[in-house]
C-alpha cells in the first residue's frame, strides 16, 4: 500500500473534476513539493501554524522522486495523513503557490510563485549537484527559476542575501527575511528542558552528551563511524547519557537497518539514537554538551548556549558563514585523547554567551519567524492574512526514549576514605564498547557485571556479578532468584536483586546474603552490588557497616549504604 501511495493522479482536492468531490472549496491551491525527508519535515513542522483554521487554502503534496535521498518521503507523508499526487500531475494543475524546502526541484513552467524555505541554517555547505559532476551551494534554486522571476528564497539573516548576490547575482530582490522557525521552536522549548531530560531517561546529576553528524564523507559519522562507540566507552554511564542526532540523508541513503547494524555496539551500550523526524529538537534542547561537526544541528546547539566540541569539520563548509565561523572558535575533540576529560573541561570552561556573536550572524530577530512567514505566504497567495493573532513557536513535544537498556558493564571500584568513613567510588562502562578493566590495585578493583537479560552468553558466563533486571516482588522471591542464579552460574561471585518497595539483596558465593539499605537516590542493584564486591576484595566488614558510594566525582550521587549479613550459611529460606 505504501509503495503505491502517491503514484496515482489525484481526483480530489485537485483534478479535472475535483469540484464534484470536494467538501472544502478553497479559493487558492497550495502545492508542497516533497523531495527529501529533510525538506519535507521542515514544511510539515511549519505549515500547520501558518494555515491554522483557514479553509480558503487547499494543500496538496507533490512527490518528487528524483533525489538520491527520496527514501522515506512517501512513508512520512502517509503517516502525516497528507494528500499526495505524483510529480507528473503537477503540470496539469494550476497552483497559486508552490512551497518547498528543497531548492533542487524542477518546477513545471507557469506563472505561480515558488517559495523556498531553508532546511538548514542558511547557505553554508557545498553539496554535490545532481545535474552535473560539480558541487553547488546548498539552498540555491536553479538559475532558470531565478531568471523566471518566480522564485522567492526565505532567509534567516540579511547577510545571507549578500552572500547569495556574490555567487548568484540573479537572486537580487528575490529574498524574504523571515528568520528561522526551527530555531524559534528550540528557543521555545528551553522552558521544558527538564521535561525532555526526564523523557530521555537523564537522571538528576547526569550529563547528556548529544553527538550530531551531518551527511557525507567529511561528516562526523562519515569520517569516524566508530566515534559513537568510543565516546560511550569512555563515559561512565551513571554520570552520562549519550544521544545521537544523525542527518536524515544518512538514514535515506543507507537505511535504518544499515545504520543500526553499524552502530550495534553503541546501541547495546545505551545510545539514544534519535529518530530522524521531529524528536531530535527536544534532545538538542536537553543537551549539556554537543559533540558535532559542520552541520546545522551543531550551530543550533551553540546558538542555544550549549557547550560544543567539534569532532569533525569538513572543507565543504562555506567561508563567511556562521557555521564556518563556529569552526574557527569552537574547541576540537581529540578522539584518541581523554574523551571524558575533554568533555568535562568543555562544560566547566564554557560561558553561555560564548557563541552569541555567531547567533547574531545566523538568526535575525528570533521569535518572529512564523509571523513573518505567514505574512509573506498570504501575500504570495494574494489573500488577506487571517485576522487571528500571528502564530508563535510552540513548545516541542517530549520525545520517546529510543534506547534499549544496557545489560552488561565493565565496573571499576576504588575504596577510599571519606570524612573518616570508608567510601567506594564506582564507575560503570557499557561492556559492549569497553575493553576489560585493567589490573587491580591495592584498593581498586575491576569486574564484569551483567543482568540476567544479557543475551551474549560469553558475557553472561564470564560475569563476576549478575543482577536481576527488575525488582523482585518480595524478599523471598529475591532470595530464590539469588540461589538459583548462583547455582546456575558457578563462576559468578555475587548475585543481586532489588526488592520492590526498596532495598537490595546481594548473595555471595559462600551462601551469605547481604541486605543493603539505601538512604540516598540509588535504586539500581548494580551500585550496591559493586560496593559489596569492593568491600569483599578490600577486606572491609559487611556487618553493620556504613559505606558511602560515589559515582565518579558527582557528589549529588552520593548515598549511604548500610550493609549487614541477613542470612547465615545453612539458614532456612
Amino acid at each position: 500500500m505504501v509503495a503505491l501511495f502517491g503514484s496515482r493522479p489525484l481526483r480530489a482536492p485537485v483534478g479535472p473534476d475535483a469540484h464534484r468531490w470536494n467538501t472544502f472549496h478553497g479559493e487558492r491551491t497550495l502545492i508542497v513539493a516533497a523531495r527529501t525527508v529533510t525538506s519535507t519535515v521542515r514544511v510539515l513542522e511549519t505549515l500547520p501554524a501558518l494555515l491554522r483554521g483557514d479553509s480558503r487554502v487547499s494543500v496538496v503534496f507533490a512527490h518528487d522522486p528524483t533525489s538520491a535521498f527520496n527514501s522515506g518521503v512517501l512513508e512520512l507523508l502517509h503517516h502525516a495523513g497528507c494528500q499526495v499526487m505524483p510529480w507528473e500531475q503537477l503540470g496539469s494543475v494550476a497552483p497559486d503557490l508552490v512551497l518547498t524546502a528543497s531548492e533542487n526541484i524542477d518546477v513545471p513552467e507557469g506563472d505561480c510563485p515558488v517559495l523556498v524555505l531553508p532546511h538548514g541554517v542558511g547557505f553554508q555547505k557545498l553539496v554535490p549537484d545532481s545535474r552535473s559532476p560539480r558541487e553547488r551551494l546548498s539552498g540555491v534554486v536553479p538559475e532558470s527559476l531565478l531568471e523566471s522571476g518566480r522564485a522567492w528564497l526565505a532567509v534567516s539573516h540579511p547577510d545571507q542575501e549578500e552572500q547569495l548576490l556574490v555567487s548568484h547575482p540573479k537572486a537580487a530582490g528575490r529574498t524574504l527575511l523571515v528568520g528561522d522557525p526551527c530555531f524559534d521552536e528550540l528557543l521555545a522549548g528551553r522552558d521544558h528542558r527538564r521535561q525532555y531530560r526526564e523523557a530521555l531517561g537523564v537522571a538528576g546529576g547526569q550529563r547528556l552528551v548529544v553527538i550530531s553528524s551531518t551527511w557525507g564523507p567529511t561528516s562526523l559519522l562519515g569520517s569516524q563511524p566508530d566515534l559513537f562507540a568510543r565516546i560511550l566507552g569512555e563515559l561512565p554511564c551513571d554520570e552520562y547519557r549519550v544521544a545521537a542526532i544523525v542527518h536524515p540523508n544518512v538514514w535515506a541513503a543507507h537505511g535504518a537497518w544499515q545504520l543500526r547494524v553499524l552502530q550495534a555496539a553503541a546501541l547495546d551500550a545505551g545510545l539514544l539514537l534519535m529518530p530522524p523526524v521531529h524528536a531530535w529538537r527536544a534532545a538538542l534542547v536537553a543537551a549539556d554538551v554537543v559533540v558535532g561537526d559542520h552541520g546545522s544541528v551543531t550551530l543550533y546547539g551553540a546558538s542555544l548556549g550549549t557547550p560544543v566540541l567539534l569532532a569533525a569539520f569538513g572543507a565543504d563548509a562555506v567561508p563567511g558563514t556562521a557555521i564556518h565561523a563556529l569552526g574557527a572558535v569552537a574547541p576540537r575533540l581529540d578522539p584518541r585523547g581523554d574523551i571524558l576529560g575533554q568533555i568535562a573541561d568543555t562544560v566547566r570552561e564554557h560561558r553561555p554567551q560564548r557563541y552569541a556573536a555567531l547567533t547574531r550572524q545566523a538568526f535575525a530577530e528570533p521569535g518572529q519567524a512564523l509571523a513573518r512567514l505567514r505574512t509573506d505566504l498570504y501575500q504570495l497567495l494574494k489573500l488577506p492574512e487571517p485576522s487571528s493573532p500571528p502564530p508563535s513557536a510552540a513548545a516541542l513535544p517530549s520525545p520517546e526514549p529510543p534506547a534499549a537498556p544496557v545489560t552488561s558493564w565493565q565496573v571499576t571500584t576504588e575504596v577510599v576514605t571519606d570524612d573518616g568513613q570508608p567510601a567506594v567510588v564506582v564507575r560503570r562502562f557499557p561492556a559492549s564498547v569497553r575493553s576489560p578493566g585493567g589490573e587491580d590495585g591495592p584498593q581498586s578493583f575491576a569486574h564484569l557485571a551483567c543482568t540476567d537479560a544479557e543475551r551474549d552468553p560469553r558475557l553472561a558466563e564470564s560475569a563476576s556479578v549478575v543482577l536481576h533486571h527488575r525488582p523482585a516482588p518480595t524478599t523471598i522471591s529475591a532470595l530464590h532468584w539469588i540461589r538459583d542464579t548462583l547455582a546456575r552460574l558457578p563462576g559468578c561471585l555475587l548475585a543481586a536483586s532489588a526488592v520492590r518497595g526498596g532495598g537490595c539483596l546481594v548473595g555471595l558465593g559462600d551462601g551469605r546474603v547481604v541486605e543493603v539499605a539505601v538512604t540516598g537516590p540509588v535504586t539500581d542493584p548494580g551500585l550496591p552490588a559493586a560496593v559489596v564486591y569492593a568491600c569483599l576484595r578490600a577486606g572491609l566488614p559487611l556487618h553493620d557497616a556504613f559505606v558511602t558510594v560515589r559515582t565518579g566525582d558527582l557528589r549529588a550521587e552520593d548515598a549511604v549504604l548500610r550493609l549487614r549479613p541477613s542470612l547465615r550459611p545453612g539458614s532456612p529460606w
